[in-house]
């Protein structure tokens, strides 16, 4: 089986925060952090697969710190973990005041892709590349992937049911 190194997803995006980015409480919004996020964990998941994918879910958002006007966001992300055609995303948001050069973890997260049939690769038998962690960072994020997973797994089937006891009729149009 094809095996890569963490390092060979790393994905390393920043930009500034400016005015037209806030919240109405003056920080970054949250879901142009996700729009960040999603786009820096998709590059990650194309740099390991070589694939078309798809985002299953966010998992373990975790706003840590507000971003604030005239900061900087940097967005890192790698691959933490593989099981066949899906992927975990590792994703590290990183503050900067940039007055005074001060450095803050903003987030953290993990985002689960799945890997697809698509007009990019369309042959229907493959399975991703394993992955491998090198830095101490890395193990670290990686070491907890099986838990995740099995905690996803079990998450999921109680996801199910709940979502399947939704409604979908809108009362209000007849």
């Amino acid at each position: 089986m094809e095996t890569k190194y963490c390092k060979e997803s790393k994905v390393i995006q920043t930009h500034r925060v400016f005015p037209f980015d806030l919240n109405p409480f003056g920080y970054l919004f949250g879901g142009k952090l996700m729009t960040y996020i999603d786009d820096a964990a998709s590059i990650s998941v194309s740099r390991h697969c070589r694939r078309g994918a798809v985002t299953a879910s966010v998992d373990q958002l975790t706003f840590i710190h507000p971003l604030h006007a005239n900061h900087s966001c940097c967005v890192e992300s790698f691959i933490s973990g593989v099981h066949h055609r899906s992927m975990e995303v590792f994703v590290k948001v990183i503050g900067e005041d940039l007055v005074t050069g001060e450095r803050y973890l903003a987030a953290s997260c993990f985002v689960t892709y799945v890997a697809i049939v698509s007009f990019m690769n369309e042959e229907p038998d493959f399975q991703v590349p394993f992955v491998v962690a090198q830095s101490d960072e890395e193990k670290m994020v990686c070491s907890g992937y099986e838990q995740r997973r099995a905690t996803k797994k079990i998450e999921r089937q109680a996801a199910k049911q709940f979502h399947q006891s939704l409604s979908v009729d809108l009362p209000w149009i007849q």
